[in-house]
């Protein structure tokens, strides 16, 4: 699970079957089920990892869940040259086929979430607040 805050851009690295420059970045959201479909086209390869900066447009919902997929969609014209000549459907317009190389989910949140240094998501952060600042004494009156 991928964790982000509300402000954009963000920027994404994920370890991907598939490492490619261009693609088609698709999130919905789990609770209103609308889903955004962003064509990327400025990723970079650094290592194992798939990088881009990520505009999400409409923004996260703070304590939402997106489930995310990177794919080549077929559908259009030159997403993936490469592969022309081995399937004629890649190339009809009505075609449904894609290729899903990624598949996560983000949780957005407000909270600052550093796994390494202990720092984990609390869903009562600020909710609840214990006192120590009391008096326990019985009062015994005859």
């Amino acid at each position: 699970m991928i964790v982000l805050n509300k402000t954009t851009p963000q920027n994404l690295k994920v370890i991907a079957r598939q490492y490619v420059n261009e693609f088609t970045f698709s999130y919905t959201d789990d609770s209103t089920n609308v889903e955004t479909q962003v064509q990327i086209s400025n990723a970079s390869i650094s290592g194992n990892y798939l990088a881009w900066s990520q505009n999400f447009n409409p923004l996260l919902v703070l304590n939402h869940f997106y489930n995310i997929e990177l794919f080549s969609d077929y559908a259009f014209w030159n997403t993936n040259y490469s592969l022309w000549e081995n399937f004629n459907e890649l190339w009809n317009d009505s075609s449904n086929f894609k290729n899903v190389f990624y598949r996560d989910r983000i949780f957005c949140t407000d909270q600052l979430v550093d796994q390494k240094n202990g720092d984990f998501y609390d869903i009562n952060k600020g909710l609840y607040v214990t006192t120590d600042t009391y008096n326990n004494e019985y009062i015994v009156t005859s």
